[in-house]
């Protein structure tokens, strides 16, 4: 079971030789674990297990970039969104592309949310559309058929009370299509979180890697894991507070065998349902994450 502390890869490799202060998880500089003697002096940019982020005002600041923080609540899940803008794009074109974004996050949670009975997974259900009526729900639903294909079952959109619910990976697939709309307008650095997840690219505003510190769900008292991305995504399961909140798909009863799981990897949707099957699984889920996955288990912890 993968621990929790320095020292460690996420890919469970062995501990980096004595002196480094760094550990890549994959062959590209775009997530390597810090040391917290190297990082110590550096403010985290986000926080990850932490108490909620307070929900700002949009703060446009104009210089070599222009710098947002905005948060918006939906009736499911509140987002934090902060861009590192392009000064060429300017105010106006920085407040749309935020815009932008906002709209594709309500709109999702208004068109696809599970629990709305109008949304088109509630008329999929009821067998009044079919998944190839409108492109994005073909989108979904192929997502959730190949997560459950990539976790021998143990992410199971279908083996739900009232059949087909997304949940599992359905916030991380909305944060990622409002990204791609930051990209769409000329946005390339910027962070998007919701609860524990996270979805990250390029650079924060002080011109370096996005600084993360990821808390332990329970333990308070331990220090953080400290990352530094410039690319890349954090998908949790387990520490909503929500109890029974995630079922094995083959009982149908709740999963306990772990606190919580976090897995990181390219795309939040696919990070999430990883998590959501780990933590159903327990340790059982391990055999998933080979080496040459690009998506590696950042801790699991037991209970």
């Amino acid at each position: 079971m993968t621990g929790w502390g320095p020292g460690e890869r996420c890919d469970g490799a062995a501990p980096a030789e004595e002196g480094t202060d760094a550990m890549w998880t994959d062959e590209q500089p775009r997530t390597r674990w810090v040391d917290p003697t190297v990082f110590r002096f550096r403010r985290p940019d986000l926080r990850l297990g932490a108490r909620e982020q307070r929900p700002d005002r949009a703060d446009l600041v104009a210089g070599d970039r222009i710098a947002v923080r905005h948060t918006v609540r939906t009736s499911t899940a509140a987002y934090t969104l902060l861009l590192n803008a392009p000064e060429w794009l300017g105010r106006r074109g920085t407040g749309e592309a935020l815009r932008d974004a906002v709209a594709e996050l309500r709109a999702i949670d208004l068109t696809y949310g599970p629990n709305r009975p109008d949304s088109l997974v509630s008329r999929l259900r009821r067998g009044e559309i079919s998944p190839e009526s409108y492109p994005p729900l073909t989108d979904l639903v192929d997502r959730c058929a190949a997560m459950r294909a990539a976790t021998d079952g143990w992410f199971d959109a279908w083996a739900v009370p009232g059949g087909f619910d997304p949940g599992g990976l359905l916030g991380g697939w909305a944060v990622e299509r409002a990204a791609a709309r930051l990209r769409e307008a000329g946005i390339h650095d910027y962070a998007v979180l919701t609860g524990a997840d996270l979805v990250v690219r390029g650079q924060a505003a002080h011109g370096g890697p996005w600084r993360v510190a990821v808390h332990h769900p329970t333990d308070r008292g331990r220090a953080p894991l400290l990352l530094e991305m410039t690319a890349g995504a954090l998908g949790t399961s387990g520490v909503t507070g929500r109890q029974g909140h995630v079922v094995d798909p083959h009982t149908g009863e709740p999963a306990g065998q772990l606190v919580a799981a976090t897995v990181i990897g390219p795309d939040l949707a696919v990070a999430d349902a990883y998590a959501t099957a780990l933590y159903a699984a327990g340790p059982a889920g391990l055999a998933w994450f080979r080496p040459e996955s690009d998506y590696r288990v950042l801790f699991a912890a037991p209970r």
